[in-house]
């Protein structure tokens, strides 16, 4: 290549490249690892990694079906509260200042190392009730298919 030829680069096959050589790693590594035997089968995983992302990069985890369908949203959100409250009159003053001012601090690299975790958590739970939401579909649209193709052949 000359100074004065300067060509476009095509990025897109090149990712496309590395992405799939990044899958077949993976897979492998899986399977070195005692993973899904289904692996061994180079298109069922690719099956799998797509439906994964598509749960992962093609949506909006806030909003999501299933949480809806919960009664509350404290019953699967992790959100710790670090409040403190009695109910005693006086004695209760007492008790609130030790906790607020003595134990408090003590214990706060404990509540923020929590708190990294609890969010971890809480990603991780979104992620994973993606993917049973993206499975759901998947399956509704597989009986669909598969309802109509009975239909067609009872005809």
């Amino acid at each position: 290549m000359t100074p004065g030829d300067e060509r476009p680069v095509r990025v897109g096959p090149l990712m496309n490249g590395v992405e799939a050589d990044v899958r077949s790693r993976i897979r492998l590594w899986l399977i070195e690892r005692g993973g899904m035997v289904a692996y061994e089968d180079v298109e069922v995983f690719e099956r799998v990694f797509a439906q994964l992302r598509r749960a992962v990069d093609d949506r909006n985890l806030d909003v999501l079906l299933l949480p809806e369908l919960l009664s509350d949203d404290a019953e699967w959100a992790l959100e710790p509260n670090l409040s403190f409250s009695s109910h005693r009159p006086i004695a209760g003053r007492v008790v609130l200042f030790a906790k607020r001012r003595l134990m408090m601090p003590l214990l706060r690299w404990l509540f923020e190392y929590s708190q990294v975790n609890f969010k971890r958590q809480h990603q991780l739970n979104r992620i994973l009730l993606a993917c049973i939401e993206e499975l759901a579909v998947e399956n509704a649209r597989l009986r669909a298919d598969m309802t109509a193709l009975l239909n067609k052949l009872a005809r």
